[in-house]
């Protein structure tokens, strides 16, 4: 390093270390910093604080509305499934098996030394929810009787357990939050029409909303669902490189019928086996949120999900100034909610810098300073939390209030552009195994996009997926199935 390398300040963030120095802990401290969620007392789970918590309800209500649009109905099943129930699907229960947590009794009673001790064992153990396909099944076996009962189509919010061994906040915990999915038809065509449209949901929501671009395709035989006979999936890739899979969407064709009994009189007559499809989302999309579009100051929320979109921040310099300052930034912010734009003042009396790195940390969408000059002035000035300094303006209250939308669309679209042109440049195209091996052997960013042929079947592959770590992600609808992704992945 050259001595005026040495005399070079680094720029202050405000998180640190950064993302190029220590990714994981960058991404465990932008969490904090932005008070969204912590580590549970339970080993494994997390606790989502009020503004982890705020991103889920914007997620799950934009969401749930575009699943209501498909005539698709909520309800809710129960977190306990009998053990008999999952042991009648071996194939599906053995993707989940060392991940169950089973209940095995329904009191507790004193030791007589003061403390508590399990009683009354259950006559049949109880598996807390990793999925819903087998008590749904049970269900579905029930409602459904004729082809004029179907299509049948139904989603749950619900929480599920997967005992995890490496938890990591949003991205592995023991217990997390999604929706699931499950839909009943009459016929292949009709299910597989049905996983497809799905997908296409969640692409929707993961650019419209997220501001998230994804490979899209169909995961390869070794990588489905258990008991699918197709699975497909989102592949959006992190700014480390790494790929994370966002949602999925299963044709389960009649494992789950069978099992379950799920069948129907057909028109002709007959008595069928239904064909039935499942579908899901979970918190671990806040963690691809984050990994995606935070940077080192901190979270960077794209408008439509943050918990937020104006962050007003009274600057008060001379306390007989307060009431004045107070009653004006209320005047704005009932402004604002009249328009539909979410807003929120800053009371917590902090000195301005403070109030500001906050709001930075937490990825407020829009910054907004009034104080006493601003309101002498009629001048506000608001900044963009993606744009930094660049994104700093003084304008009237008028174009203020006339602009503020346009300036939170603009906001998300640029979102998803750098989102889109980043992830675009991490997948390589490449032509050999060779070729595969040198490029994780380098440690390069991102993944490669190869002909799926090379790698069925090859030793060759398995060892370098051993080797590196890497797995197939998805065959990219766009590539007709006929090339596959290959990633290290979240």
């Amino acid at each position: 390093m050259t001595e005026a390398a040495k005399n070079v300040k680094a720029p202050r963030t405000a998180i640190t270390p950064t993302r190029a120095e220590n990714f994981p802990e960058w991404y465990q401290n932008v969490i904090k910093a932005a008070d969204m969620a912590e580590n549970a007392p339970v080993r494994g789970c997390m606790i989502i604080k009020p503004y982890g918590y705020a991103v889920w309800e914007n997620i799950q209500g934009n969401l749930d509305r575009m699943i209501k649009a498909e005539e698709v109905q909520n309800a809710y099943f129960p977190l306990l499934i009998p053990l008999s129930f999952i042991a009648k699907e071996a194939e599906h229960i053995e993707g989940f098996a060392k991940e169950c947590a089973v209940v095995t009794h329904h009191r507790l009673e004193s030791d007589g030394k003061g403390g508590l001790v399990p009683a009354g064992p259950l006559t049949e153990p109880m598996i807390i929810r990793p999925t819903s396909e087998t008590i749904i099944g049970e269900a579905f076996s029930r409602w459904v009787q004729s082809y004029r009962d179907l299509p049948l189509k139904t989603n749950q919010w619900a929480n599920v357990m997967r005992w995890e061994m490496r938890p990591r906040i949003f991205l592995r915990t023991s217990e997390f939050l999604w929706q699931e999915g499950h839909n009943v038809f009459e016929t292949h065509d009709d299910a597989e029409k049905d996983a497809l449209r799905m997908i296409e949901v969640y692409r929707e929501f993961y650019e419209n909303y997220m501001a998230v671009p994804g490979f899209i395709g169909a995961k390869t035989p070794d990588e489905r669902f258990p008991g699918a006979i197709e699975t497909y999936t989102i592949e959006a890739f992190m700014q480390d490189g790494k790929a994370l899979q966002g949602c999925t969407s299963h044709n389960l064709g009649q494992t789950f019928a069978k099992s379950s009994d799920i069948k129907f009189l057909d028109r002709d007559g007959v008595q069928k086996l239904a064909w039935t499809t499942s579908w899901g989302l979970s918190t671990r999309t806040i963690g691809g949120l984050i990994m995606v579009h935070a940077d080192d100051d901190g979270m960077v929320m794209p408008p439509k999900l943050a918990p937020y979109q104006v962050g007003i921040l009274p600057i008060i310099h001379d306390e007989a100034d307060k009431p004045k300052i107070m009653e004006f930034c209320d005047k704005i912010r009932k402004e604002l909610l009249a328009k539909g734009v979410s807003a929120r003042i800053d009371k917590s009396g902090q000195r301005t810098s403070d109030m500001m790195w906050g709001a930075i940390k937490k990825g407020v969408p829009v910054r907004l300073e009034i104080g006493a000059r601003e309101i002498a002035e009629g001048q506000l000035t608001y900044t963009r939390r993606d744009l930094g300094k660049d994104g700093k303006k003084k304008v009237s209250v008028d174009e203020f209030l006339g602009s503020i939308e346009g300036v939170l669309a603009q906001m998300q679209k640029d979102m998803l552009e750098r989102a889109r042109q980043r992830m675009q440049g991490m997948v390589i195209e490449i032509k050999t195994l060779k070729e595969m091996r040198d490029f994780f052997a380098a440690e390069k960013i991102g993944g490669v996009k190869i002909d799926y042929k090379l790698i069925q079947d090859s030793d060759e592959f398995e060892a370098i997926k051993k080797e590196f770590s890497v797995t197939p992600r998805c065959l990219p609808f766009a590539d007709n199935g006929q090339k596959v992704i290959v990633a290290k992945a979240y």
